[in-house]
């Protein structure tokens, strides 16, 4: 539909014999935060930038707001934050939000630009003697001057300390809140399982697995019993019922099995051991389990 932020229909991109991108299909309801996950070589950059008119597609569709990508784009629609993009050495970050604001015909406030990333004790400091993660808010402050309705962030924390980014996913947040459309591309699993609404993930360029995190994280189809040993033997673990794989880390073992009830059964017997606990699996193993299976869900 024409109100959809994204639609992709069989989208394919070739390089050679290679399909970056393979027959892909996804859509994005407007006001979504929506994390796109894979391993390199998934296909996410070579989306995005077909989503962003910067590559033509060899078959298929791509809308944004029911526009074709380049046109929305022209249109102010669209806003990106991409992981490599330069700045004029001698400009000073408030010349280069002058910049971005003046591309476009309703821009944010400059101070209201400076405020959301976290720029505005550095508006007289030079593009050339910025940190990496200085640099990265004057991406995303380019990215937000035009107030557009669908972010594309393609890895934004890159270089960011902890506490930089804690006050950038602050600063998605209150952008999202607002009813805005955020599509970012991550390696920080973390990240997408905590400020993402949806999590797609891709493999070999097509959806291997999409939805919530608690979803994403409940295809791995397997969940943790951790315990301590108190003195007992690691022996015999890998051959209880249902499990995985055995983790010792000092005296704390860690099972990954596919029954946990079966595992504690048969673990009770005969064993001792302190401070037992099931948990399912975090992201990082849903998405390892999804991305090497190729198994579409």
């Amino acid at each position: 539909m024409d109100d959809d932020a994204v639609r992709l229909a069989g989208l394919t991109r070739r390089y050679g014999p290679v399909r970056a991108v393979d027959a892909l299909d996804l859509t994005i309801p407007p006001g979504s935060t929506v994390a796109l996950l894979g391993p390199n070589g998934a296909g996410k950059t070579t989306t995005l930038e077909i989503l962003l008119g910067l590559l033509p597609a060899d078959a298929g569709t791509a809308s944004v707001f029911g526009r074709k990508p380049a046109e929305a784009v022209r249109a102010g629609r669209v806003g990106a934050m991409l992981q490599h993009a330069g700045f004029v050495p001698g400009a000073t970050v408030a010349d280069l939000v002058g910049l971005a604001r003046a591309l476009h015909a309703r821009p944010l406030d400059t101070d209201r630009i400076l405020d959301l990333a976290g720029l505005t004790d550095l508006a007289a400091r030079r593009a050339d003697r910025l940190s990496g993660g200085e640099a990265q808010r004057v991406r995303f402050a380019f990215a937000l001057a035009g107030e557009p309705d669908l972010l594309v962030l393609d890895e934004p924390t890159t270089a960011l300390d902890v506490d930089a980014r804690r006050a950038f996913w602050a600063a998605i947040r209150r952008y999202a809140d607002d009813g805005h459309t955020v599509l970012f591309s991550t390696h920080q699993l973390h990240e997408a399982d905590e400020y993402a609404d949806r999590v797609v993930v891709l493999a070999a360029g097509r959806v291997v697995a999409d939805g919530p995190p608690a979803r994403i994280r409940a295809l791995a189809g397997a969940r943790t019993v951790a315990f301590d040993l108190a003195g007992g033997l690691v022996d015999g673990l890998a051959e209880l019922p249902a499990v995985r794989s055995v983790e010792v880390r000092g005296e704390r073992v860690v099972l990954t099995t596919t029954d946990a009830d079966a595992t504690v059964l048969a673990l009770a017997t005969g064993r001792g051991f302190r401070g037992l606990e099931v948990a399912a699996p975090g992201l990082e193993a849903a998405f390892l389990a999804l991305t090497s299976t190729g198994t579409e869900s």
